[in-house]
């Protein structure tokens, strides 16, 4: 009885990595995959990285940034085309508009994207996709070292999804593309 409650136990923190990362919501290795190939698709149409595009900031608010641009558009990624929405989040704190646009690298934060996959991929959610990238493409990652792509946060109480769901179609803004 004791080996199995250890076992059970062991299972349940993580020595089980195998199992449990092929069973994680988000941040498999398909995942990781699947927004590096966005980050791809967003980078030609300058939404990120060099010559990117550039729009007048507003103020924003925790958990994005201080400053945000934010684009609405569709794209093509990996044979499908969806509804995109592109979130420069920048900072620190007190940033002005006139500061990011000096220097938009210098307060570029983070990215994050909402890319509608195809149907089936999520019904519960929408079909969205959802990731979150450093200013180099890189995907960050949260406190338990996942990596932000894919259902983020799916069933949990905080995260991408369970602060969008209260919204229509998981958007806070009405001037977005319809379907």
């Amino acid at each position: 009885m004791k080996r199995i409650l250890i076992a059970g136990a062991i299972a349940l923190t993580g020595g089980a990595g195998g199992t449990l990362a092929q069973d994680a919501p988000f941040g498999t290795d398909a995942d990781a995959d699947y927004a590096g190939a966005l980050w791809q698709a967003m980078e030609e149409m300058n939404l990120v990285g060099e010559d990117v595009i550039l729009a007048t900031p507003y103020e924003g608010t925790e958990p994005h940034g201080m400053m945000l641009e934010t684009f609405y558009t569709t794209a093509d990624v990996e044979g499908h085309s969806g509804d995109l929405v592109v979130k420069r989040n920048y900072g620190p704190e007190g940033v002005s508009a006139d500061e990011v646009l000096s220097d938009p690298d210098g307060h570029l934060g983070s990215v994050t994207v909402m890319f509608r996959r195809e149907e089936g991929y999520d019904r519960d959610n929408a079909d969205w996709f959802w990731a979150k990238y450093l200013p180099d493409g890189a995907l960050d990652r949260n406190p338990n070292d996942m990596r932000l792509a894919g259902r983020v946060a799916k069933g949990a109480e905080q995260g991408c999804i369970a602060c969008h769901s209260a919204q229509d179609d998981y958007l806070f803004t009405t001037d977005h593309i319809g379907n």
